[in-house]
C-alpha cells in the first residue's frame, strides 16, 4: 500500500472509530469499532456518514450497501437501534431493523439480495419526543455458510424485534468481531405514524 493510500485508510478508520466512540456506539452496541466503513446510500439519495442526521422519510426504503469483500466469503449484515424506545430509557435495546446472513459476493461486491433474510428491513421509527436515535449498521465475515435457527421476521410486525443483541448473535454463530460498520441518527417525523401502522402498532 502506498503512503498516500495508507493515509487515506487511516483517516477513514479514524472516522469510523472516533465517531462510534464519540456517539457511544462503543460500548453500547459493540466493544470495539470495526476497522472499515460501510458505504450506505438510500434510494432518496441520503448517505450514511458516521452519525449524520437523516430523517425517517429519507431512510424508509432498503438502502444499497457496500464494503470491502473477500470474493470467496459469506457475510452477515445487521442494522440495530440501541435507543429504543429512547436513549434515556433503552429498555428494548437493541431493536433490530434488518438482519441478513449468508450474503455472497458477486463481481467483487456483496450481493445482499441473494443473502438469507432473517429479518426484513424496517426503516427508522423513533417515537415522538424521544429525540435522536442511533441506527447502527455492522457487517461480519462468516467462516462458512451458516444454518441459522432464527425466526424469520417480516416488515409488517414489530414482534421479536426488541431486546436483540448483535454481540450475542455474533457469539452464537461464531462470527467474531464486525469487519465494517457505519451509523446515522434520526428522530421523529411525519413518516413514523405511517410505519407504525404498517407494523400494526
Amino acid at each position: 500500500m502506498s503512503s498516500a493510500r495508507k493515509l487515506v485508510f487511516l483517516r477513514f478508520f479514524s472516522s469510523v472509530a472516533s465517531s462510534m466512540e464519540k456517539h457511544q456506539v462503543v460500548p453500547d452496541v459493540i466493544s470495539d469499532a470495526p476497522q472499515k466503513a460501510m458505504r450506505i446510500k438510500y434510494p432518496t439519495g441520503a448517505k450514511v456518514a458516521f452519525g449524520n442526521v437523516l430523517t425517517p422519510t429519507e431512510v424508509k426504503d432498503i438502502p444499497g450497501v457496500k464494503w470491502a469483500v473477500d470474493a470467496n466469503a459469506f457475510y452477515t449484515l445487521c442494522m440495530v437501534d440501541p435507543d429504543a424506545p429512547s436513549r434515556k430509557d433503552a429498555k428494548w435495546r437493541e431493536w433490530h431493523h434488518w438482519l441478513i446472513g449468508n450474503i455472497p459476493v458477486e463481481e467483487n461486491v456483496p450481493d445482499v439480495c441473494r443473502g438469507e433474510t432473517l429479518s426484513e428491513y424496517i426503516g427508522s421509527a423513533p417515537p415522538k419526543g424521544t429525540g435522536l436515535h442511533r441506527y447502527v449498521f455492522l457487517v461480519y465475515k462468516q467462516k462458512e455458510r451458516i444454518k441459522f435457527s432464527e425466526p424469520r421476521l417480516t416488515n409488517t410486525s414489530a414482534e421479536k424485534r426488541g431486546n436483540f443483541s448483535i454481540t450475542k448473535f455474533a457469539a452464537k454463530y461464531k462470527l467474531g468481531e464486525p469487519i465494517a460498520g457505519n451509523f446515522y441518527q434520526a428522530e421523529y417525523d411525519d413518516y413514523v405514524p405511517i410505519l407504525f401502522k404498517q407494523l400494526g402498532a
